[in-house]
Parts: C-alpha cells; sequence; structure tokens
C-alpha cells in the first residue's frame, strides 16, 4: 500500500509512504523541493538540523538539498559567459526558490513529481530559459531521485548538477567506506591524496572530491547503527564528495555531474542545445542488518 498525505508545518509537507515495509519519505516543495526526512523501518536516515530549517533566509543542513545549475562553489561566487560576468551562489539556486507540484502517484510506488522553471530571479544570475523536473520515488527501502533537464533558451545551455545528502550517523569512527576511487582532492589543501577506505574524523572538516570514480555504486555501511547505505547513480555523475565536521552527526556523500568552479573551467559541464532536454537518475538504498 502506498500513499500520499499532505500537512500542513511550517511549510506545506508532502508525505510518501509505503505502509508494507514502513518507510517514508517528506518533500517540501516550497522550501527548494527538498526532502527533509526518509525513514525505514521507522528509522531516521537522514539528518536534518530542525533550527536552522525555521529560517527561511538560512540555507538548510540537511536532508537532500538540490545543486542546480552547478555544484560547490565558484571563486568569488562568479563566472563569465560570453565576455559578461555573473555573480551565482555556492550550488546554485535551485535548493532556494520554490518548486511547484507536478503529478502525484500512489500505484505500485509512492511518487511526487515537481518542478523548477527559469525566472527573472534566475535569469538575473543565469541568464537560460530552463525546466527542471524532479520525481521522487520511493519503493521499499529504496528512495530515487528521477531528473529531467531542458534547455527552453535560444543558446547552448551549461550547467553542472547534483545532489548533497546529509546522513545521520551514529558513531563515524564505525564507518565502513566503500568508494570506488583511489585517491580524492583535499577541497581545503588542494592536494590530492590516495584513499585506503579511511579518514581522520578528528579533523574540523573533511572535505574530499573523488575525481575518478571507477564505478556508479559506492556505499557507506554505520556499524554503530548496523545501516548500510548504498547510492547508485548515473554515469553522468563522476564525481563523489564527501563532507562532514566534527562535533556533527552528519556525514555527506554527494553525487555531482562535474567538480566545482566547472562554469569557469568547462570540465565536465553538461552543454544542452536549444530545446534539447537531459535525463539522469540517483538511486539510495537503506539496508538495516
Amino acid at each position: 500500500m502506498f500513499s500520499i498525505a499532505i500537512q500542513q508545518q511550517q511549510y506545506k509537507t508532502y508525505i510518501l509512504t509505503d505502509e508494507t515495509v514502513g518507510s517514508q519519505v517528506e518533500v517540501v516543495p516550497e522550501r527548494g523541493g527538498i526532502i527533509t526526512r526518509w525513514r525505514v523501518k521507522g528509522e531516521e536516515i537522514l539528518y536534518l538540523d530542525t533550527e536552522r530549517f525555521t529560517h527561511p533566509e538560512l540555507s538548510v543542513r540537511g536532508g537532500v538539498p538540490i545543486l542546480f545549475p552547478i555544484c560547490g562553489n565558484l571563486p568569488d561566487n562568479s563566472y563569465t559567459l560570453n565576455g559578461q560576468q555573473y555573480t551565482l551562489k555556492q550550488h546554485g539556486f535551485a535548493r532556494e526558490l520554490p518548486w511547484e507540484v507536478l503529478d502525484q502517484v500512489t500505484k505500485d510506488k509512492a511518487a511526487l513529481t515537481l518542478v523548477l522553471k527559469s525566472n527573472e530571479q534566475t535569469k538575473a544570475v543565469y541568464p537560460f530559459d530552463f525546466q527542471v523536473v524532479f520525481t521522487y520515488e520511493l519503493q521499499g527501502d529504496t528512495l530515487e531521485i528521477r531528473q529531467q533537464y531542458e534547455n527552453l533558451s535560444s543558446t547552448q545551455m551549461p550547467f553542472s548538477f547534483g545532489f548533497h545528502p546529509y546522513f545521520q550517523v551514529g558513531d563515524k569512527n564505525q564507518l565502513e567506506l566503500e568508494i570506488p576511487s583511489q585517491e580524492y582532492l583535499d577541497q581545503q589543501t588542494k592536494e590530492i591524496h590516495p584513499f585506503n577506505g579511511k579518514f581522520d574524523f578528528n579533523r574540523d572538516e573533511i572535505d574530499f572530491a573523488f575525481g575518478q570514480i571507477t564505478s556508479q555504486s559506492a556505499s557507506v555501511t554505520d556499524h554503530s547503527r548496523k545501516l548500510k547505505l548504498t547510492l547508485d547513480s548515473d554515469n553522468v555523475f563522476s564525481v563523489l564528495v564527501f563532507w562532514t565536521l566534527k562535533g556533527k552527526d552528519f556525514y555527506c556523500l554527494e553525487p555531482w555531474s562535474a567538480l566545482r568552479n566547472s562554469l569557469n573551467t568547462g570540465e565536465r559541464l553538461t552543454l544542452l542545445e536549444p530545446g534539447d532536454s537531459y535525463t539522469a537518475s540517483v538511486r539510495l538504498r537503506a539496508n538495516f542488518f
């Protein structure tokens, strides 16, 4: 049995439920189209700073924020296109703008479809007409995010995209990391290091980008929670970022389509011709053992 309920909390919240296995996803369209909660067998999978969430002027720390039309930040938050300079904040604007609900499905799965369209506000910082459609699908212990990016402009549209999921963690020292790469870039020092499956969680911040992945599947097993999380993504997601802060009960495993600053460097950018669309998918699975 699948259902979708609507609750008026601080924001209108859509609650997708698979009653057979006891899994649930909460989505807040007007706050960046974000997934705020995901439960499997009654256990919270995601981390959410609920106090920070109540302040609309602050970025959300938790849930599954959407990254578009860039991942990461740009130097001085700026990029140049056709000789003109634009200002674009870290991770872009999709996570801050209200999305609209297009469709709801409760047959064979619980699915909610949202859309974000360009407007004068977005064109001031990103001069393109676009439409982005996401469908969140819940079935059993799996959450899938289907995406469609459409260029409605008369010129080629460059962009990158991804997600910034925050996962609850018990004891970080009991995390077993299976990331399909042999090296990572330390975003703070800009140094490349070999990866042996371990991190020093005594560091104040870990911000590592795996830009040379050999598989589209990664997993993190939290032995303190007896929970294995698996992230499977389409080939376009060529970067995985692992981020956490000391003293915080979360870690982030983020699929990105390109490295930070790609709007300036052009590296791994998705280039969409006028009238064309591009589809992609990310799947998350939560298994308790």
